[in-house]
């Protein structure tokens, strides 16, 4: 049994490496115009280079869930430790594609491990209340983008460049990595209860586990693809600073998390999953018919109050209802949600260079307009293209969350009928 004391640290320390992996979400995010104007990148290459941060998490989640209980949650840690100083570095010194596609890759696989390790800790830590506490400590994915986001902002206003704003995150790593060091970590609550790794494996193809794994790509989609292009779309629909609008999506869903709990009682975890993707399409086409600053918070608002409960439900709703998948199930859950949106971005970013391209004058040439100085015929026309192909990119993006009301509705409905949602017990 872990001490009071000892889990309250573990829990602070991942709570802290968690601020490092959204910062890195937001600080790209914000980024992505200075890097495609420094190194001359069109959209669907920003879209790769976003785009290999999620797959990066996708597969040292996949590998690092089952080596949790091989390796210790601690190794996975020190890994994500070394990772996150080593991209971050690598970043900084990017010269062109290469090094920027690499050095988001590094912080991706550090991304996932931080998310492969704390995952089953939080849960074998708090064994009696794990959607609270899991909810609880997601507080930190919006709250490490609300601090990225301002600390971007203020770094803009500042005029200092963009591997500034990269290097940001270099103290919360350290500090994340004195904490963890020399702790001693429990071992995974399946190991812990005596579940083999065939009984894990057994539970990881279970109809209703699959079903979670398939709703996970399109959660994860409408959460994280949106956000990731949301500050680059909003600079030219609305004409606002993008960052602080993903700051007040974020903040939104930082205080929504901390007070799961009563919402979680209230509803239940499936009842939230079912609400959640109503709210999520509305807010999603919202944000596609934004065209100004008081339209784009409102829109946010919406959005926000959607996707607040996504990813930590889908992780609650999966450890208390196939238990037995253990580590091996969150894994691949989070690395199922982050595989989607390495694959959405690029497709997002593919959506936005076409529709752009399809708004321009006839006649015009795309690199000349990216030349033109700002206020000239030729900028505006390319902003108002660049308006369209954002409206455009939003609009593709509905269809996942209606989806999603299908089939949680489908979930909740089934609970209903036989009496309410039941957590199982190993």
């Amino acid at each position: 049994m872990t001490s009071a004391t000892s889990r309250q640290r573990l829990f602070l320390a991942s709570c802290i490496a968690l601020i490092v992996t959204a910062m890195s979400f937001a600080i790209r995010a914000d980024i992505m115009g200075s890097l495609e104007s420094e190194f001359k990148l069109d959209k669907e290459e920003l879209g790769w280079i976003s785009g290999t941060a999620f797959w990066g998490f996708t597969v040292s989640m996949v590998v690092g869930g089952p080596l949790c209980d091989v390796l210790g949650m601690g190794r996975l840690l020190s890994l994500a430790f070394l990772g996150h100083l080593g991209g971050i570095l690598l970043t900084v010194m990017a010269g062109g594609f290469n090094g920027l596609f690499f050095g988001t890759l590094l912080i991706g696989l550090a991304n996932g491990m931080v998310e492969a390790a704390c995952n089953p800790l939080i849960a074998t830590v708090y064994p009696e209340e794990k959607t609270k506490k899991l909810n609880q400590f997601h507080v930190w994915f919006p709250g490490g983008i609300v601090i990225g986001g301002l600390l971007a902002f203020a770094l803009t206003q500042l005029d200092l460049n963009w591997q500034w704003k990269m290097a940001t995150m270099i103290p919360l790593t350290l500090v994340y990595g004195l904490l963890f060091l020399g702790k001693a970590f429990p071992a995974t609550e399946r190991v812990a209860s005596g579940v083999s790794f065939g009984e894990m494996f057994s539970a990881c193809i279970r109809p209703l586990f699959i079903i979670m794994v398939l709703c996970m790509f399109l959660t994860a989609s409408t959460e994280l693809g949106t956000n990731q292009w949301l500050p680059n779309i909003l600079n030219v629909t609305a004409g606002i600073s993008g960052i602080l609008v993903l700051v007040w999506i974020n903040g939104l869903m930082a205080v929504g998390r901390q007070f799961a709990g009563p919402i979680v009682h209230r509803l239940s975890p499936s009842g939230m999953l079912f609400a959640s993707a109503l709210v999520s399409s509305a807010g999603v086409f919202a944000l596609s018919k934004a065209t100004d600053g008081i339209t784009a918070f409102g829109a946010a608002t919406i959005f926000a109050i959607g996707i607040c409960y996504f990813w930590p439900t889908m992780l609650g709703f999966v450890s208390e209802r196939v238990p037995r998948s253990g580590a091996l199930g969150l894994a691949i859950m989070g690395g199922a949600g982050m595989l989607s949106v390495s694959l959405v971005l690029p497709f997002m970013g593919r959506i936005y260079d076409e529709n752009t391209s399809a708004s321009l004058p006839e006649g015009a040439d795309m690199a000349v307009l990216k030349e033109a100085a700002a206020g000239t015929p030729e900028a505006t026309q390319l902003a108002e293209a660049q308006a369209a192909g954002g409206v455009a990119t939003l609009g593709t993006m509905i269809w996942l969350p209606v989806i999603l009301i299908v089939v949680f509705g489908m979930i909740y409905l089934r609970d209903r009928k036989q009496g309410g949602y039941r957590a199982e017990q190993i």
